[in-house]
């Protein structure tokens, strides 16, 4: 098929952005964009047009669900980390905008800890040069699949809001603990271990290896997602080795805007690399706690409203291990956990079946 440069099929309008630092911002009722969406609203804007942001730096560059591109329309202001283009006549935007949104941007970006996509790579990004009518067409089926996995996360939404109830109705408020259950603390019957950094001067392996690195950006939905995992090599693990988790182990996010997130290591990422920007939860006795009991536990409103109020907020957020070993832990009978972990399996199958209608539907 034939192929298109950016650059020939679009106006770059980079030279127009303005960034804003956050206390020079006068607020306002139009958005001001970055690499990754709105960051805030202000008084005054410098476009007004249909337009494509496409991530400069600090994008969700290699991400399968998170798009490195994205439409704006009407006044709006632009920071100097997304580059502005606007389609030449004969290119649909929203087409642009769908073509960019997943690129494949692996050998055009630069930078160790912030990567950048630079305007000279952007330009010569490809696209496939259509008629506007098979555009039109392409837009249509993209648009109908997108409200369909709309409709479908609603879905989703309201089941897990189903099982967070069924979990209150049987086990009450966990920071109350208004049904009376036993209760200790968390180090009264688990050991809380750190992960690791990768070493300094090393990195990410550039293909898939023996030895998943897991982040906290990977957990998610009490469990890993699959879809942006990252490895390490021999050498890296060697380094690290020490810092693994057991296909069953209780993680628990401490570092970032991902914190407090708890989940469960799946099968698949037994023996994987545990970043420091989260814990594992070893046990000490004899089991007293399912995992996904943990996770509902600890992602419930109560248990969150704890941990905000015991996490560094000063620069990055943080809870330190000491704070994790002293949280309170109830201990309802192991079988009325069982009753809710029968109950959340039967929700999951009804999540899983929407899943695959959305998949069958694209």
């Amino acid at each position: 098929m034939e192929m298109m440069y950016v650059e020939d099929c679009c106006e770059i309008l980079d030279s127009m952005r303005v960034p804003i630092t956050a206390s020079d911002r006068e607020e306002g009722e139009y958005p001001y964009y970055g690499a990754n969406g709105i960051q805030d609203y202000v008084a005054d804007y410098i476009f007004d047009d249909e337009l494509v942001l496409l991530a400069e730096d600090g994008g969700n560059f290699g991400s399968k669900e998170r798009p490195i591109a994205y439409r704006v329309s009407g006044k709006c202001w632009v920071n100097n980390h997304a580059h502005v283009l606007k389609p030449k006549v004969g290119l649909n935007v929203d087409y642009l905008c769908y073509s960019l949104m997943f690129y494949k941007v692996d050998g055009m970006i630069n930078g160790a800890t912030r990567q950048k996509l630079t305007q000279a790579a952007m330009c010569k990004m490809k696209i496939p040069l259509r008629t506007l009518e098979e555009q039109s067409h392409i837009v249509d089926e993209l648009n109908r699949i997108v409200k369909i996995k709309k409709l479908r996360q609603l879905e989703l939404e309201i089941l897990d809001n189903l099982i967070q109830a069924r979990f209150v109705e049987m086990f009450g408020d966990p920071k109350l603990n208004d049904k009376g259950w036993n209760a200790g603390i968390i180090s009264d019957y688990y050991e809380v271990k750190g992960g690791k950094r990768i070493p300094k001067g090393m990195g990410y392996a550039d293909d898939a290896t023996a030895h998943p690195y897991l982040r906290a950006t990977d957990m998610k939905n009490e469990t890993i997602l699959d879809d942006d995992i990252h490895y390490i090599d021999e050498e890296v693990y060697e380094h690290i080795k020490r810092y693994t988790v057991k296909s069953g182990d209780i993680y628990l996010t401490n570092v970032g805007v991902n914190l407090g997130m708890a989940g469960v290591i799946p099968e698949k990422y037994d023996g994987a690399n545990l970043t420091e920007n989260a814990v594992k939860l070893v046990p000490k006795t004899e089991k007293v706690i399912d995992g996904v009991f943990f996770a509902h536990y600890i992602n419930s409103p109560g248990i969150q409203d704890y941990i905000n109020e015991r996490k560094m907020s000063v620069g990055v957020p943080k809870l330190a291990i000491f704070r994790i070993e002293t949280m309170p832990l109830l201990l309802p009978p192991m079988d009325i956990q069982m009753q809710f972990i029968e109950f959340h399996k039967q929700v999951n199958k009804l999540k899983l079946a929407t899943s695959s209608q959305t998949t069958l539907a694209a």
